[in-house]
């Protein structure tokens, strides 16, 4: 890691607040944790930790060593795939603050693992880390794919169209009992208009649904 003495560049990223590439931290006391955001980051489109910063964006400072020991363990050890992590001293107010850029992974997801063992993919929403839906997965399955895709508007299809003319949004539960079709196929068909720009993600009152795009395709 390289040492750099810059306040203003530390204050500058402060006053942006927490945001989607963006998380403050007091310090890093878990390094299983840390790895939720680590997973965050590298599934939705890169972002920065800033350790020795607290919530309210008041400098603390850290021993970097330590912290950078914490990161490299969460990085290395609780995720998988490994993402690619970045780690800068700076000097703020004569304090330490260690930035942990991740950047965003080229093949997703990149998974945290939990105290059973078990492998789970979050992504960054605003200012926050929450748990990939299954939509999330098999956009990223598809996108892996070697195969094609082709958008059909029928059966299903038609019927997840027809029903986003009358509602503003739909979840995975409603599509699929609407529909008659399996829980699978439901998500796979809202993950490929996804991935088509057809529907677009909306993230309210801690659950995720789909609604139609701005674009101007029509049905």
């Amino acid at each position: 890691m390289r040492l750099v003495d810059s306040t203003d560049f530390i204050k500058k990223l402060i006053s942006e607040g927490e945001h989607v590439n963006q998380d403050f931290k007091f310090e890093i006391s878990d390094a299983r944790k840390i790895s939720r955001s680590l997973s965050a980051f590298a599934n939705t489109s890169g972002g920065r930790l800033l350790i020795g910063v607290k919530d309210n964006g008041r400098v603390a400072g850290v021993k970097s060593e330590e912290e950078a020991y914490m990161i490299d363990a969460a990085a290395n050890v609780y995720c998988n795939p490994v993402p690619v992590v970045e780690m800068t001293t700076y000097q703020a107010e004569g304090k330490t603050v260690l930035i942990a850029s991740v950047e965003a992974a080229d093949r997703k997801p990149v998974f945290a693992i939990d105290s059973d063992g078990k492998k789970i993919a979050f992504v960054r929403i605003a200012d926050e880390n929450i748990v990939a839906s299954p939509v999330h997965l098999s956009i990223w399955r598809q996108e892996q794919s070697a195969k094609g895709a082709i958008v059909r508007l029928d059966g299903a299809e038609e019927l997840l169209m027809g029903m986003l003319r009358h509602d503003e949004t739909v979840d995975i539960r409603s599509f699929t009992k609407l529909a008659g079709i399996k829980r699978y196929e439901a998500i796979r068909i809202i993950a490929k208009f996804v991935r088509f720009g057809v529907l677009e993600e909306v993230f309210a009152e801690h659950r995720f649904c789909w609604r139609r795009t701005s674009s101007d395709i029509e049905f």
